[in-house]
């Protein structure tokens, strides 16, 4: 009897222990899957409905969506020259427009065709390749716009944000970033630097878009400004990929 109860107690000791285990493993994976996610800050001074649009602004039927992937606030960048990211749900042969504005100026700084994408997906304006260069300390609004008719502009398809650029010293002290790596999409996101992320995870995924932690962090960071749609649309490309 004695020799059966110890070898029910050595099996429960061996159970427990076992769950022990286990659950201290699925513990550690949720604490570093959750810790490549990042985390974005927002600025603790920032203006309020600064996007333009809050889901996928387009018309059902045959026309195009489209979403800048960006907060609903003034977004921060430490860059002269940083990458615009925004959304367009289908591939589309009308007229896209980029317009560039400031808090100063009445009249656009820049106003520009740009090619139209020959997918649907996540692109960039590059302000270097249109010659311009942003100002510290100013705010800038910007729009993409898909026009439907060029005699009626209230038909167009508009979205875009805002930006500002601070100065490159006061930058670093808040810990910006310079460079492009996981970590800095990770320490961009944190300190609240958010055109810096998105366009580095951006560029990241162009260089491997079958990556499909790199889908999941920029989804997770689409989340966290509210545009959940683009999110899932990123999430379903990343499960499609991998089959």
């Amino acid at each position: 009897m004695a020799t059966w109860t110890h070898r029910c107690m050595a099996r429960r000791i061996g159970a427990t222990v076992l769950l022990v285990a286990l659950l201290v493993s699925t513990s550690e994976a949720v604490t570093e899957v959750q810790s490549e996610i990042p985390m974005y800050n927002a600025p603790r001074q920032v203006t309020p409905r600064a996007r333009i649009g809050g889901t996928l602004r387009g018309s059902e039927g045959e026309d195009p969506a489209v979403a800048a992937l960006v907060p609903d606030h003034v977004g921060i960048t430490v860059k002269q020259h940083p990458a615009l990211n925004w959304f367009l749900s289908k591939h589309t042969s009308l007229p896209i427009r980029f317009t560039l504005i400031d808090e100063r100026s009445i009249r656009a700084l820049v106003e520009q065709s740009i090619t139209p994408p020959n997918q649907a997906g996540v692109h960039a304006v590059k302000i270097d390749d249109l010659g311009f260069a942003l100002q510290a300390n100013v705010q800038y609004r910007w729009y993409i716009s898909v026009i439907k008719d060029a005699d009626s502009p209230s038909r167009d398809i508009v979205t875009g944000g805002m930006i500002e650029r601070c100065d490159f010293s006061e930058c670093l002290l808040l810990g910006a970033m310079t460079t492009c790596t996981r970590e800095a999409v990770m320490t961009s996101a944190e300190k609240g630097f958010w055109y810096d992320a998105m366009a580095c995870l951006c560029d990241l995924i162009e260089s491997d878009p079958t990556d499909t932690s790199l889908h999941k962090q920029r989804a997770a960071l689409l989340k966290q400004v509210g545009l959940h749609e683009v999110a899932e649309w990123d999430l379903a490309q990343s499960h499609a990929s991998r089959h």
